[in-house]
């Protein structure tokens, strides 16, 4: 019979106080909480609970580095404590061998292939990046789990590497963290010094891809070569480079030894003064945390600089923890989160391989007939072997919730840990100061992530914050983190060289002095910024004709010039290519276009309303009579009659309503109903007539046969445009207008001709369309021309500059002070502020009432006309059915309706008398009584219709 084998794990123990006695290893197991698991074995007692002696486990990495010397004594401390703990594996020992990498691959790989060569279950390591891409794929073959304390590489996926890992923060959260803080400061763009292999580069590429997702990026990649170490020339020879870069925001990403000797360089060329950002990864609090505290000349090296801890619980486990350690090393060698990381990774296999012995698996291998020695060969491969439980490790080792000393050990389903998050540190004095946190959860912070795990998610700018940070050069004024490259080289602006409207900018003939409306918006909003930019002005252009604005902005792009000023648009094209600042001009196309004098004629009085609004009046003139008619006919002796009187009555009412003048009074209520709202409906047009027509009578009116830009694409009439203006490009790509219709002009005086000419002569155009500050300045002093319909596109100026530029944005923030001060308005009114023609006097094309003004009012009138005549015909349909309930022919009904209301009365009377007097018959009369009915209303309709 199967039994079922139920292993019971301690259970999580939280709050208890540890001393620092002797008998402080005998409480080694309430380090650890875990939850209760229970494992089913499918055998006997015997076999669920028969165990090794000994498992082995390896380790590598190396043991005289920073992480490495550290991480030797944490393991050894881990396997003592395991081993002093009789329930975590129930006797069976934890042996541990460990190999000493020293920074080389190649040994760290031989080494690796030795541990497969003896029944080890399970590697702890590999501290390198490097080393773990080679060895994880052995570790795949061989089925042996690698945990890793120390590789940060965010590439060792775990679809390429499923036995790889990482017991500590991967890469890609502290990138998101250095992502953040660049964001937070208000910087976009920075530059990536690293140490050129994997981990390095990785590590960078993570980095650019979160700064990209805040729309920041790493404007210059400098990498430090390993060959044959960290040469000092090769890292002055970076420097220097990135001294004359725009950019001085710089992420360290390197280790111990090459980062210190960047920060010793840097601090020769006095790049860690003021305007200087540092920000360096975790491998400087590794640096401090292991070797506190450090020389104060090495301090004096890194003032000010920023850089990121792994984040781990303040608890007492680790509290406790830390005075045992300060007892064992004698403060010669401090604690960092590495050496964390590592005590908790041997913990953490400890656990699996013990709920790998309680769900009955067995420490076994096999050869795989794959590997061997080529002919001849000496390596003896075949002596590797295969770990046959090695998945069921694996599993049970990503499936393990427990407490460490660095926190809750759980990983997600992309097998990283959960909760990642970093201090904010900054280097001060002789040691550092933390001023704040990062976390996945809730981003910068300084409120502890273990705090704001109980709150629900909050990262909204106001949310993030930071403590004050001392910067570069002992300042509390956060730097701008750019300067103009190549240590204050001057800027070269480029400017249009027009040959018209030379107001907005042209050069001074003779000189290489550039003025204009542009040009002193730009020099006014350059005083205004908080520091000195050198420029100097470039005209281009052949001075024959006004140079193409395209060709202009385009060679920022080519590197040609570092901005371009003057009167340029803000389009959807250059968008997409440069970065513009605030407008200083609201701009947009407008069409201009000659007019003529409208004199009074003989035919004025119907100017005011247009034709359409000329029928829809004469319409409902006709079909109000006609409603005032069928709701009065049957009680109203005005309305009745002989056909023809009644037709000129009809139109006599309708049309004498427009004065008020009606003499045919209504009687009925429904009639009365309609007719009051339609005497509104006169009244609003009689008023509106009026006044249009006085206007119409009394002011010189302007016309002209363009409308708008929409009737001007109906037309084929030619239409100008200014040379080297985008008005060209819209016309034919976005309004769709053939090129052939377009004719460059050049100045206004071209502009004037041309539309003088008009369309039917050579040159002349119908006509132009331009920016509005152009046509604003040309109509100043042409006045035979007008701007006809509405501005058809919103833009406006700006001064054009690189991608990403922060100068544009200062320059933004600039021009809008000069707008708010009221020197922008100024400027404007010395450059472009002429006597413009007078209008007051003339008006382009009186608007003519149009229909759409008053569909509203006749729309009310027509729903009251409808509603009333549904009213009237339902009661008149009721009084029809009481009165003939047999009868169903319309002809009888139409007779009704036209039989006057008293005759109906009478004779209804007159039925009723009948039906009493003869009640004995009252069944033959009823069966007789339609008939009759019939035959009177017919013999009745003769005699009305002759009436």
């Amino acid at each position: 019979m199967k039994q079922i084998a139920v292993v019971l794990r301690q259970t999580p123990y939280e709050g208890k106080e540890y001393s620092s006695d002797s008998n402080y290893t005998s409480e080694i197991p309430f380090l650890f909480g875990c939850k209760t698991h229970c494992f089913f074995s499918d055998g006997n007692k015997g076999q669920a609970s028969s165990r090794p002696s000994a498992v082995n486990i390896g380790a590598i990495f190396t043991f005289d580095s920073t992480i490495g010397r550290v991480a030797k004594i944490a393991m050894e401390l881990a396997v003592e404590d395991v081993n002093s703990n009789s329930s975590i594996l129930g006797g069976t020992k934890l042996a541990i061998k460990m190999q000493n990498s020293n920074c080389s691959g190649f040994v760290g790989i031989v080494e690796a292939l030795q541990f497969m060569e003896t029944d080890t279950v399970a590697v702890v390591g590999p501290q390198s990046s490097v080393l773990a891409h080679v060895i994880s794929h052995v570790s795949n073959e061989l089925r042996v789990p690698l945990v890793s304390f120390a590789v940060t590489d965010p590439t060792l996926s775990s679809l390429q590497f499923p036995f790889f890992v990482r017991m500590t923060q991967s890469d890609l959260y502290q990138m998101t963290a250095v992502a953040e803080i660049v964001d937070y400061y208000g910087w976009k763009e920075v530059v990536a010094i690293f140490i050129d292999d994997d981990y390095g580069r990785n590590g960078v590429a993570a980095l650019g891809d979160k700064l990209a997702e805040r729309r920041c990026r790493i404007s210059y990649k400098a990498g430090i070569p390993l060959e044959l170490g960290v040469s000092r020339d090769a890292v002055v020879d970076i420097l220097v480079k990135v001294a004359l870069l725009e950019s001085r925001v710089i992420v360290l990403h390197a280790n111990p030894d090459s980062g210190l000797l960047v920060f010793s360089v840097a601090h020769y060329l006095g790049m860690m003064g003021n305007g200087y950002v540092w920000i360096a990864t975790d491998w400087l609090s590794s640096l401090l945390d292991s070797s506190s505290p450090l020389p104060q000349e090495t301090m004096d090296l890194m003032q000010g600089v920023l850089a990121f801890r792994q984040h781990t619980v303040d608890s007492i486990r680790k509290r406790t923890f830390f005075s045992r350690w300060k007892k064992l090393v004698g403060g010669s060698l401090s604690l960092n989160s590495y050496g964390l990381y590592a005590y908790d990774s041997v913990w953490l296999v400890a656990h699996a391989i013990n709920a790998f012995l309680d769900q009955g698996g067995t420490i076994s291998f096999s050869n795989d007939s794959r590997i061997h020695d080529a002919e001849g060969g000496r390596l003896h491969l075949e002596a590797m072997s295969i770990f046959d439980g090695g998945k069921l490790l694996l599993n049970n080792i990503l499936q393990t919730n427990m407490i460490g000393l660095t926190g809750p050990i759980k990983f997600n389903p992309d097998r990283s840990l959960v909760r990642p998050a970093y201090d904010v540190i900054n280097i001060i004095g002789t040691g550092f100061r933390r001023i704040g946190y990062w976390s996945n959860y809730s981003g910068l912070s300084v409120v502890s992530p273990e705090t704001l795990y109980e709150k629900p998610p909050n990262r909204s700018s106001a949310n993030q914050k930071l403590y004050t940070t001392i910067w570069p050069g002992e300042t509390l004024i956060k730097p701008r983190g750019w300067v103009f490259p190549n240590n204050g080289k001057e800027l070269r602006i480029g400017v249009p060289k027009r040959v018209s409207f030379r107001d907005f900018v042209s050069q001074v003939r003779g000189t290489n002095l550039v003025k204009g409306f542009c040009i002193d918006v730009f020099t006014a909003a350059v005083n205004l910024l908080p520091y000195p930019v050198p420029y100097k002005f470039i005209p281009y252009g052949d001075g024959h004709q006004n140079p193409s604005y395209t060709d202009l902005v385009d060679k920022i792009t080519e590197d040609v010039f570092d901005a371009v000023v003057g009167d340029i648009a803000i389009v959807a094209d250059r968008i997409k290519i440069l970065d513009f600042t605030q407008p200083f001009v609201e701009s947009g196309l407008v069409v201009v276009a000659p007019f003529r004098k409208l004199n009074s004629g003989a035919w004025s009085f119907l100017r005011p309303f247009t034709a359409q609004m000329w029928c829809v009046i004469c319409a409902f003139f006709l079909f109000i009579g006609a409603v005032i008619w069928i709701l009065e006919h049957r009680l109203n002796d005005e309305f009745r009659g002989p056909p023809r009187n009644q037709i000129i009555t009809t139109l006599w009412f309708s049309f004498s309503t427009l004065f008020f003048a009606h003499r045919e009074n209504t009687m009925s209520t429904l009639g009365r109903f309609v007719l009051i709202i339609w005497l509104f409906v006169v009244l609003a047009i009689n008023s509106s007539y009026t006044a249009s027509l006085t206007s119409i009578l009394t002011v010189q009116q302007l016309s002209s046969p363009i409308k708008g830009i929409e009737s001007l694409r109906k037309t084929d009439d030619p239409i100008g445009f200014q040379v080297g203006s985008f008005a060209e490009h819209y016309l034919t790509q976005e309004l769709g207008i053939s090129k052939s219709r377009l004719i460059a002009l050049g100045s206004p005086e071209e502009y004037a001709k041309a539309l003088q000419r008009g369309p039917g002569k050579e040159g002349g155009v119908a006509a132009v369309v331009d920016e509005r500050p152009y046509v604003d300045l040309f109509l100043s002093t042409q006045c035979n021309f007008r701007v006809v319909g509405q501005e058809f596109t919103k833009s406006g100026w700006g001064f054009a500059f690189p991608r990403d530029s922060p100068i544009a944005v200062d320059m933004s923030t600039a021009i809008l002070a000069l707008s708010e001060n009221g020197d922008l308005q100024r400027i404007h009114d010395k450059w472009l502020k002429r006597s413009a023609c007078s209008l007051d006097d003339n008006e382009l094309e009186s608007n003519q009432l149009h229909l759409k003004s008053f569909w509203g009012l006749f729309l009310i009138c027509g729903l009251a006309c409808f509603v009333a005549l549904f009213i009237y015909f339902f009661l008149m349909i009721r009084k029809f059915t009481r009165y003939f309930p047999g009868a169903r022919h319309i002809k009888t009904f139409l007779s009704f309706v036209d039989e006057k209301e008293e005759h109906s009365k009478t004779r209804s009377e007159r039925r009723q008398s009948d039906t009493t007097s003869n009640g004995s018959d009252k069944e033959d009369a009823l069966e007789r009584e339609p008939k009759r009915r019939e035959r009177e209303i017919l013999q009745n309709d003769n005699t009305n219709i002759g009436s």
